[in-house]
């Protein structure tokens, strides 16, 4: 929704001040940046890393997150293999 669709919709009485500023300092995230939404089943999507988002549950992202220091250490322990996405 467009900053000029809220002032027209609480000039229409259809939406509270209160909810106008809760939705008008709701910025769209910049392209790049990573944010998260639940998704129509209830798990989490991460959108900014690829085209498409990840979507998780929350036990996946719980089990992903606790293997991060190995998915670091093999990072590093591959660096020289692996590839870099040039941006």
């Amino acid at each position: 929704m467009t900053k000029e669709e809220i002032l027209q919709k609480v000039a229409a009485g259809e939406l509270s001040p209160e909810e106008a500023g809760k939705l008008l300092l709701t910025e769209p995230p910049k392209r790049g940046q990573l944010y998260c939404k639940v998704s129509e089943k209830g798990a989490i999507s991460i959108y900014g890393l690829q085209r498409m988002p990840v979507t998780l549950y929350v036990e996946q992202w719980t089990r992903l997150l606790e293997f991060s220091d190995t998915i670091k250490t093999f990072m590093a322990d591959n660096a020289s293999v692996l590839k870099r996405k040039e941006a």
